[in-house]
């Protein structure tokens, strides 16, 4: 019996049934893209760095004045605004002076001296009104520079104007015979006086 079964399994009579697994109705079938599948896009490298320039360079800071500061100031503006007539009156006088025009010398020698008085005054009020406000000034780091190169420029002619009023010939010089060579001395002071003054007052008009 036993040779019976060996020889049925053999011969694939004997058959075992053994459960088959179930089938799903319906596959998942791989996504097929349309077309040729185009290469990956990658997006550049942004780096911001930040801006040393902005962060260095800071924003000038306002600074308030006091209202005698602004007083003073209108004051010096408004003086010198008398500058350049009295510089011209003054150099066409002493031209003539220089000249040696004997013609009305007295009332010209005169005028001459009167508008001196006036420079010397106009010089005066500035100087004072001028170094006050520098003063009230030294904190503020706006415009620092400016300020002192007129400050300088004005301290120069005033400085200069005292040197032309001491050298101005009199009585003696025409005694000693020194006349012509003081007048030359007195004349090349007051240009180079006038001049420096001049450059301050252009400093004043341009940058305010």
């Amino acid at each position: 019996m036993p040779s019976l079964l060996w020889v049925a399994a053999a011969s694939g009579i004997l058959q075992l049934q053994l459960p088959a697994p179930p089938i799903p109705d319906s596959l998942p079938l791989p996504a097929i893209a349309a077309g040729p599948l185009a290469p990956p896009v990658f997006e550049p490298l942004r780096i911001v760095l930040p801006d040393i320039d902005s962060t260095q360079r800071q924003r000038p800071r306002a600074y308030e004045y006091s209202r005698a500061y602004e007083t003073r100031l209108a004051i010096h503006h408004w003086a010198s605004y008398a500058t350049i007539p009295l510089f011209a009156a003054e150099y066409y006088l002493g031209q003539k002076l220089y000249n040696g025009n004997t013609v009305n010398s007295r009332s010209t020698r005169d005028a001459h001296r009167v508008v001196a008085l006036g420079v010397a005054g106009l010089f005066g009020v500035n100087t004072i009104t001028g170094a006050w406000n520098l003063w009230d000034a030294r904190k503020d780091p706006n415009a620092r520079l400016r300020r002192y190169i007129h400050a300088a420029l004005m301290i120069a002619s005033d400085a200069g104007f005292v040197a032309t009023g001491a050298s101005a010939p009199g009585g003696r010089a025409r005694l000693n015979g020194t006349l012509g060579s003081q007048e030359r001395q007195h004349r090349g002071i007051a240009i180079a006086s006038m001049g420096t003054a001049l450059a301050g007052y252009a400093m004043m008009l341009v940058w305010k």
